[in-house]
């Protein structure tokens, strides 16, 4: 599994501390290794085919006990219908082997499925449907019919009392014939209905036959899950090993989520330490189409996911120099630059890598710079801006203040453009974006595109300029969000539903750069005291230089 590059990688520096998995920029040596990866895979028909429908591979340069520098090849989940192909690292744990525990059981509970879905689909269950069904109807008709009688009768002997011409003897006989009738209807009603609860006993039978088969389906899965998750066991830095049950147990409280364990960086990381290679960079990239909602670009390198990997790789990376990831311990704050400011609002100019308030993953933010700049905790961050993103951020000096500018944002008044810069040339120069978004559950913050459940998200956009950059056209796009959603410009701009083009630096949903280049340029918005029209620019053109 270790393979020794196929070019010259003597002019190339190693890596000095493994790379954060979870956000980095890939090392040339990984970079290297990912192309020779990828001929590797289109070199194989079948591996080809199937990569192209969409999937992560992973590569790891590591240093073997006799010093010379190669990679190892992983891919996430199965690869044409196996986890294990020559060439890349086998999994933590072949759950799949034909004659192990897991193949047997899963065999059981597919025969329970097959047996419950016999039952449901079967002549018999349908009959007794049917049948159930025409007796339960029979059965209210009758009992309507009876009704309706007693009804017509009832009217009857209200018009004769009505006439005032009976004797008593006649209105006791009325008030009897009431009881007899009234009483007639109840004995007529439970009598048909216990026999068509007769007749749908046979259903009740094979229900209780399929739930009783369901329970024991739920059982058997959950307790399959588990042995899973205790043979995924994994090794750390310190050559010490747990189970991916224990991990998440202690960690999360929960039991781990389907597919924990099956991803590239973890078998790849499993295989060095068993093995006695010693990790020096990683990088996981996409091959092939992106899945449906999601962004992900034939390509492009991606940190490991959140939701699975995060309890894994951190225990995985016990006692190996890493280096710190500079997306979780936020950015320095010293070139906040203040562009307004009164006795009610403070405006500034956010640096990418900033966070706008604090935040779980540490660091600096613009309002803890503000309270301490100014000496007071009565200064509020009104919105938001996202960590990697620059530009105007407006706080207010005051609750009440805080209050009528969070009005203003909530009711579409406040006027916002975004400038960025693409890392391609857009199909059309202008128009409008609407794709619906949602949190990606399992890799947040990712969000994903979904015409069922996410929220109507919709962008203005207009081409601006065009400029060259390493040999590419690169167009400057002006972006107004109509909506709100999170990281909604990244998506519209990544995503092929929407420009097909990502901006540039967007490590989540295209390619690392220095920066993020999308940058809050334009606000304007009614002073929340004076009522004047307040209009704030910090020119993006600053950012990118004069070629613009």
């Amino acid at each position: 599994m270790f393979h020794s590059f196929k070019s010259d990688i003597s002019g190339i520096e190693l890596p000095t501390r493994l790379n954060n998995p979870f956000y980095y920029a890939p090392h040339p040596l990984c970079e290297l290794a990912a192309a020779e990866l990828r001929s590797l895979v289109e070199s194989d028909e079948a591996m080809a085919a199937d990569a192209a429908g969409g999937k992560m591979m992973g590569v790891l340069v590591v240093r073997n006990e006799a010093g010379k520098i190669g990679y190892l090849a992983g891919f996430s989940g199965l690869l044409c219908g196996c986890n294990v192909q020559p060439g890349f690292v086998p999994p933590v744990f072949d759950f799949l082997s034909p004659l192990g525990y897991f193949k047997r059981e899963e065999g059981e509970i597919s025969a329970i499925n097959a047996r419950i879905a016999g039952i449901k689909n079967g002549a018999e269950y349908k009959l007794a449907r049917a049948q159930a069904a025409a007796a339960a109807a029979a059965a209210e008709a009758a009992i309507e019919e009876r009704r309706a009688l007693y009804a017509s009768n009832k009217a009857a002997r209200a018009a004769r009392r009505a006439s005032g011409e009976l004797s008593p003897d006649e209105a006791a006989e009325l008030v009897r014939n009431s009881q007899f009738e009234k009483a007639e209807l109840k004995r007529l009603a439970a009598r048909l209905r216990s026999e068509a609860g007769e007749v749908a006993a046979a259903v009740r039978r094979l229900d209780e036959e399929v739930a009783t088969l369901a329970a024991e389906r739920k059982r058997r899965s959950a307790a399959l899950q588990e042995w899973l998750f205790t043979q995924f066991r994994v090794l750390n830095g310190h050559g010490m090993e747990r189970s991916l049950l224990e991990i998440f147990s202690e960690t999360t409280g929960t039991l781990p989520p389907a597919g924990a364990g099956e991803c590239a960086a973890p078998k790849m990381l499993q295989y060095a330490y068993r093995n006695n290679l010693q990790p020096l960079a990683m990088a996981e990239f996409w091959m092939g189409a992106s899945p449906c909602g999601e962004v992900r670009r034939d390509g492009c390198y991606y940190g490991a996911c959140k939701s699975k990997c995060h309890p894994i790789l951190t225990y995985m990376l016990q006692g190996i120099d890493v280096e710190e990831s500079a997306l979780e311990k936020g950015g320095a704050v010293e070139n906040i630059r203040v562009v307004y400011e009164d006795e009610a609002l403070v405006v500034v100019e956010k640096p990418s890598g900033v966070l706008s308030v604090p935040g779980i993953v540490g660091g600096s933010s613009v309002q803890d710079w503000l309270r301490s700049s100014y000496g007071c905790n009565d200064i509020f961050v009104v919105h938001r801006l996202d960590m990697a993103t620059s530009g105007l951020l407006v706080a207010a000096r005051s609750m009440e203040v805080l209050k009528a500018m969070q009005a203003q944002f909530a009711g579409r008044s406040v006027e916002k453009r975004y400038m960025a810069l693409l890392c391609g040339v857009p199909r059309q120069s202008a128009g409008e974006i609407a794709l619906p978004l949602m949190p990606d559950y399992e890799n947040r913050p990712r969000q994903r595109v979904d015409f069922i459940h996410g929220k109507p998200a919709r962008t203005l956009y207009k081409v601006v300029d065009i400029l060259v950059a390493d040999g590419r056209e690169c167009a400057v796009v002006s972006l107004v969000p109509v909506t709100g959603r999170t990281h909604q410009l990244r998506v519209h701009c990544a995503s092929a539903q929407g420009l097909d083009t990502p901006i540039v630096g967007d490590a989540l949903y295209g390619s690392q750069a220095a920066r993020l280049m999308l940058h809050a340029e334009y606000i304007a918005f009614a002073h929340p005291v004076s009522g004047e029209r307040v209009e704030l620019c910090a020119p993006f053109k600053e950012l990118i230089g004069d070629s613009l």
